[in-house]
């Protein structure tokens, strides 16, 4: 555990999160800042840096985690497509993003916007969900394991 690492803290239960699933090897909770609604990631508990850092019995587990949560987010949400992302960015710790895909746009490379002048990717322009309405998604996501 790295003592200044939020989703060290999140897997700890020291900080809030909207938690969809979690047994002794991994944690799926929503994301603050969701492409679409119902993103949602999965941890490793133990603080890894790198997702290529995983043991691979861990990284198996990660993965099919995911896959099962979204069968669950694809019924409840009923997207076009569920995206997988592992970019490394953004939080110091291994995640998988789980995103419930309503457009090919929801996951794109820069290198495909094709914008005069340039463009900048920031967060800021995602829409930032309150702490209720994420639980609420969350619920419904556990929900469909029933």
């Amino acid at each position: 555990m790295t003592p200044t690492c939020i989703f060290c803290d999140i897997a700890a239960g020291r900080a809030p999160a909207s938690v969809i699933h979690e047994d002794d090897q991994c944690l799926a909770f929503l994301n603050i800042r969701p492409v679409r609604e119902g993103e949602f990631m999965v941890i490793p508990r133990a603080h890894i840096d790198h997702f290529t850092d995983l043991p691979d019995d861990l990284a198996v587990h990660i993965m099919v985690t995911a896959q099962h949560l979204a069968r669950q987010a694809q019924s409840v949400l009923r997207p076009l497509r569920m995206g997988y992302v592992v970019h490394g960015f953004g939080v110091p710790h291994a995640h998988l993003n789980v995103i419930p895909m309503a457009d090919p746009g929801d996951i794109v490379s820069a290198r495909h916007i094709d914008a005069p002048g340039g463009f900048r990717i920031t967060l800021d322009s995602l829409p930032a969900p309150d702490r209720a309405a994420l639980d609420r998604m969350a619920a419904r996501l556990r929900g469909a394991a029933g």
